[in-house]
């Protein structure tokens, strides 16, 4: 087509003011517990009809009793009339039993397990020192069809922290997939151009799940006019280049990449800290900040595919039933949510977003 017939073409081309999609899923939710649990479940149980909850308490989700109590205490939560279904996972640690991670998913309490390198997040300090000393747990996983979910990053204290995925990726994510041919893997909140590479050169058998806010930012914006804690997550946001081959994969139409929002809530005490916490609080505001995306990227019609279909495919789930209208309509976002004596920063909080969520049909 010449740039004429573009033109021309784009004077002739409505603009899209509402998109109606399947239901989506959420395949990475740090729900907390308690007090926390109560006040940030209702804006991810508006949005998703499913999530893949987190097991990084304290003590973390280690057992198949843990997992099932913890999914008692979400569905307790629940704002009344809600159907969200939390998808629970397993926090592997240096004495996983294989026979534990093989009991809980085939009793159906649990659909994958989740491999951070220990000390390399919030609550991770439990975790896997020696990956290829868990072999037999990731074999058992191979035998059973059991995803493991990565936090790809380094902990090595000499590794910069901007390339701290990088160094993850080449030192151990590529090795456990040559050792472990036939193992599902999730690399968690991607956030370089590398590793969506990586995701696509597996794809048979790996995926990746992409965040609003690492859509959105770039290093720099933690910077901003000075420094802004509620901005820190990790991995942390890198270099802009990442940032738009991020959305590139995102708006690509490839089955491997689903939302992932990786929405972590933390007390603004907590952020607002000598030493900050990590985590960005993306639940309030995360299918207005995707869909936005993907609008401005010209993909509004691969939208429902990165969000209601990749990901339940991926993990052999069925797909949702109703859908859920996403409008062109100005969507003012509070600026925090309360919880007790304290609060959550939401983000993009106190902002007018362009796109708002409409009415779910169930």
């Amino acid at each position: 087509m010449s740039v004429t017939e573009l033109f021309d073409h784009a004077k002739t081309t409505k603009r899209v003011d509402s998109i109606t999609i399947r239901r989506p899923d959420d395949f990475h939710v740090h729900l907390r517990d308690g007090a926390m649990l109560e006040a940030v479940l209702p804006f991810t149980s508006s949005q998703f009809a499913r999530g893949v909850i987190m097991p990084n308490l304290v003590p973390p989700v280690t057992s198949v009793a843990m997992a099932a109590a913890y999914r008692e205490r979400i569905l307790s939560a629940r704002p009344e009339g809600s159907d969200f279904q939390p998808l629970m996972t397993c926090y592997l640690t240096d004495t996983t039993a294989p026979a534990e991670i093989e009991k809980g998913f085939r009793d159906g309490v649990w659909v994958a397990a989740k491999l951070y390198p220990a000390g390399a997040t919030t609550n991770a300090h439990y975790g896997v020192t020696d990956i290829p000393a868990r072999a037999p747990v990731f074999e058992r996983m191979e035998k059973i069809g059991m995803p493991v979910l990565i936090h790809g990053e380094s902990t090595d204290p000499a590794v910069d922290i901007f390339d701290r995925e990088a160094a993850f990726m080449e030192q151990s994510l590529l090795p456990l997939l040559k050792r472990h041919a036939g193992l599902k893997v999730v690399i968690e909140h991607v956030t370089t151009a590398e590793t969506a590479d990586i995701v696509r050169a597996h794809a048979a058998r790996a995926a990746g799940t992409i965040t609003p806010h690492h859509l959105v930012i770039n290093r720099t914006s933690i910077f901003q006019g000075g420094l802004r804690p509620h901005l820190y997550c990790l991995p942390v946001a890198k270099r802009e280049h990442h940032r738009l081959a991020l959305r590139k994969a995102a708006t690509s139409g490839l089955p491997c990449f689903f939302i992932g929002t990786d929405t972590a809530p933390h007390r603004r005490t907590a952020k607002e800290a000598e030493c900050c916490s990590a985590g960005i609080f993306g639940g309030a505001t995360a299918l207005q900040t995707y869909v936005q995306v993907f609008d401005e990227e010209g993909a509004l019609d691969r939208f429902e595919a990165f969000a209601s279909v990749n990901g339940a495919r991926f993990y052999g789930l069925d797909l949702n039933c109703g859908t859920i209208v996403l409008e062109r309509r100005e969507s003012p976002v509070l600026a925090a949510v309360a919880v007790e004596d304290n609060e959550v920063v939401v983000f993009q909080g106190g902002q007018t977003l362009p796109w708002s969520v409409g009415a779910v049909t169930r």
